[in-house]
């Protein structure tokens, strides 16, 4: 198996709940490999976001075991977590007193050799994660004077330049215009790809994880309801049931090889 294959996050027979609803979650087993990049996708309340904290070691499982690289997340001490793992949520501090590249910068905490101080190969990383993420023109602003999906992309460039082995993230498109919703999901295919990252994205838009996620784990009610290849669970007799909307898969004559699925209003009739 070459490194680019290899297992780094499992999740095996993992629970979690709530004081309200102590079995919520779960049991969820999953396996991520260095080049794939999987999105969690289901309905509002599914326990998305739950799950993506449960892989960030933000909340212990109460029942399983959540391993980085074959290692419990639970045993590893937060900084060598930090050199593996890197965590996007989905709501990122506005009131932060620093300039965009401080920011990216601090990405670079976990690798620095040098205390509080950074090196040429910190601001070097750094750079590169601003270019790849559109923000080097924001460098030298407050990240407070950042619209939202301005920071948003800083953030991620801050997670990039923290050099991960797994890379989670919480709907980062979420306050994105098309085109750097577009762009952030080439990011994290390419990244994947090329770099052999795992990358795990929660996000509502079926469509974006159906074009650049190669799996995806459908969630409904804390429960695993499939997971796969893309094409396998991105279809509406698997979405359908799951969302209680009816659905129909479309390609366009210029792209036969994409698909797009599309919900239909009661009143558009069967158009099959």
């Amino acid at each position: 198996m070459s490194p680019d294959e290899r297992t780094l996050l499992t999740l095996r027979e993992v629970r979690f709940g709530f004081p309200a609803r102590p079995d919520f979650l779960g049991p969820i087993s999953l396996a991520v490999a260095g080049g794939e990049c999987w999105a969690i996708v289901g309905p509002n309340g599914a326990g998305k976001s739950t799950l993506l904290r449960l892989m960030a070691g933000l909340h212990t499982p109460h029942a399983g075991e959540v391993e980085i690289i074959g290692e419990p997340l639970r045993r590893i001490s937060a900084r060598r977590r930090a050199q593996r793992l890197a965590f996007l949520p989905q709501r990122t501090p506005a009131d932060v007193d620093f300039c965009a590249r401080d920011v990216v910068l601090l990405g670079r905490y976990p690798h620095r050799s040098l205390g509080l101080f950074d090196s040429a190969e910190d601001y070097r990383v750094a750079e590169q994660a601003m270019a790849l993420t559109e923000t080097l023109e924001y460098a030298d602003r407050p990240i407070a004077n950042l619209s939202g999906g301005e920071a948003q992309r800083v953030h991620l460039a801050a997670a990039l330049a923290q050099e991960p082995h797994v890379l989670l993230l919480d709907e980062p498109t979420a306050s994105l215009d098309l085109q750097h919703q577009l762009a952030i999901f080439r990011i994290l295919h390419d990244r994947a790809g090329r770099d052999g990252l795992g990358v795990v994205v929660v996000t509502h838009d079926v469509n974006l994880a159906a074009q650049f996620c190669t799996h995806v784990l459908l969630l409904n009610d804390g429960r695993a309801v499939a997971q796969g290849t893309s094409a396998a669970v991105l279809t509406p007799a698997v979405l359908q049931p799951i969302y209680g909307v009816k659905l129909v898969t479309l390609t366009l004559v210029d792209h036969p090889d994409r698909r797009w699925i599309v919900p239909l209003n009661a009143t558009d009739g069967d158009l099959r």
